[in-house]
C-alpha cells in the first residue's frame, strides 16, 4: 500500500521519480551515475560539510564504511554549502580534505543544495519520504542522515547530532 501511494503521489508533488533508483547524481569527480548502482545495498546518505561542528563525523562514517561495505553497506556523502557557508571549497578541495584529514574512502558526490527551489532531486525525494522534525520537510543542518534499505525504501532519518556509531545496529538489521 505504501509503495502504491508513493507511485501515485510523488508525480503529483512534482517528482518524476517513483524510486530512489531513478535518480541520477554526480560523483565528486563530476561523473554522472544512477543510484541504481546501489540496488540491493543498504545506503546511508548524508549531507556533509568540511567546516561544520559535526565534521568529526566523517571519522565515524568511514568506520561504518570500513566495517560494513563488504557486507552490503554504501555510505554516500553529499557536500552542501547551504548552512553558514560550511562547505565553501571546490570539488577537488573537498575530496582532498576528506581523504587527507579523515581517510574517507566511501563514495563522495558533487556539492548540492538540499533545501529550497534548487534542492537536488535526491533530497526532494528523501524529504518527501521522511519529512523530519514536525513534518516540515527541510534539512535543518549538515550531517542529516537517511538510511535506505536494500529495496530502495527510506526507512529512517537521523538528526545531525546522531553520531554514526549510534546507527550501527539499524544498519546491521538491514544487511
Amino acid at each position: 500500500m505504501k509503495k502504491l501511494l508513493t507511485i501515485l503521489l510523488l508525480p503529483l508533488l512534482g517528482f518524476a521519480q517513483t524510486s530512489i533508483y531513478d535518480i541520477k547524481v554526480k560523483t565528486i569527480d563530476n561523473e554522472e551515475i544512477s543510484l541504481s548502482k546501489y540496488k540491493n545495498r543498504v545506503m546511508l546518505i548524508v549531507n556533509v560539510a568540511s567546516k561544520c561542528g559535526f565534521t568529526y563525523q566523517y571519522e565515524g562514517l568511514e568506520k561504518l564504511h570500513d566495517k560494513y561495505a563488504s557486507k552490503g553497506l554504501s555510505v554516500l556523502g553529499f557536500p552542501c554549502n547551504q548552512f553558514l557557508n560550511q562547505e565553501p571549497g571546490t570539488q577537488k578541495e573537498i575530496k582532498e580534505f576528506c581523504s587527507l584529514t579523515y581517510g574517507v574512502e566511501f563514495d563522495m558526490f558533487s556539492k548540492i543544495d538540499v533545501n529550497g527551489d534548487d534542492a537536488h532531486p535526491l533530497y526532494k525525494y528523501l524529504k518527501s519520504t521522511k519529512s523530519g522534525l514536525l513534518g516540515m520537510g527541510v534539512i535543518k543542518w549538515n550531517f542529516t542522515k537517511f538510511l535506505v534499505n536494500k529495496d530502495g525504501e527510506v526507512v529512517k532519518r537521523y538528526s545531525p547530532s546522531t553520531n554514526p556509531s549510534e546507527i550501527k545496529n539499524d544498519i546491521k538489521e538491514l544487511l
